[in-house]
């Protein structure tokens, strides 16, 4: 098979060209990263995991409705998404304060929000993805006021599915990031998720320890990151029941 073009690559995963017009190819790789990459080391089968979860989160979005890039899984480490143009900004959904927002705020972590509080964040390594108003936003033309209200419905139906799916087996979603893209059809633009949905990119708690069960885990020097990714794919039904952690994972086709 001839080599692929590289597209483009990040601190997790790699575009390649798709083989067709309008697709590319998402590469995870096991590198883990944090405080803007100043943090790095590489965390075996974890981009195993996160393609398997966030093939199981944007199968499940694609499914009530929400549109996404994704299209099928290719293998255990690459799947076939929609090329889409992102949009510059990481949309925030926190449901409990935690991260940045406890010390931005002073807001004790683990305090319940009164309500889903998103947030937008300009995405720019160089000046560590700083937050931003909606001012901002449409000053600057990184995306129209309809953007802005279209990437808000976006962004709470996604809170809505996967609080939903989490509480469901014990899990408090305390907050995740998304990207959202836009495709053309014909003249016809719309935005859709885009990136992944994993561990990498939400805050997961365990409800009755309030273990944390996602990048945090690496971040705080907690444990094994692959253990606890790996206990939120068991839980979801992506890896089989009967495997623990002393158990080398076999993942389900």
């Amino acid at each position: 098979m001839a080599r692929r073009k590289k597209i483009y690559e990040g601190k997790a995963k790699v575009l390649y060209e798709g083989p067709e017009p309008g697709t590319l190819v998402q590469y995870f790789k096991d590198d883990a990263t944090a405080f803007n990459a100043e943090k790095h080391d590489v965390v075996e089968g974890k981009g195993v995991l996160n393609n398997r979860l966030s093939e199981f989160f944007m199968t499940g979005l694609n499914a009530i409705g929400v549109p996404t890039h994704f299209i099928k899984r290719i293998n255990m480490r690459e799947q076939l998404i929609r090329s889409v143009e992102i949009i510059p900004l990481e949309v925030v959904v926190r449901n409990v304060a935690a991260g940045s927002m406890s010390k931005r705020l002073g807001i004790e972590e683990g305090t319940a929000l009164p309500r889903p509080i998103i947030e937008f964040y300009y995405k720019d390594d160089a000046l560590g993805d700083p937050l931003v108003t909606e001012e901002h936003i449409i000053a600057f033309g990184w995306a129209s006021q309809q953007d802005l209200d279209d990437m808000v419905a976006l962004a709470l139906r996604v809170n809505d599915f996967l609080s939903g799916v989490m509480m469901a087996v014990g899990i408090k979603l305390v907050d995740f990031k998304i990207e959202i893209g836009r495709i053309w059809e014909n003249d016809f633009m719309r935005l859709i998720v885009a990136d992944e949905i994993s561990p990498d990119s939400c805050r997961l708690w365990d409800m009755k320890t309030g273990q944390k069960l996602d990048k945090d885990v690496f971040r705080r020097d907690l444990g094994n990151l692959a253990d606890a990714y790996t206990e939120v794919a068991r839980r979801l039904g992506v890896l089989p029941s009967n495997v623990t952690h002393a158990t080398k994972p076999t993942l389900i086709n």
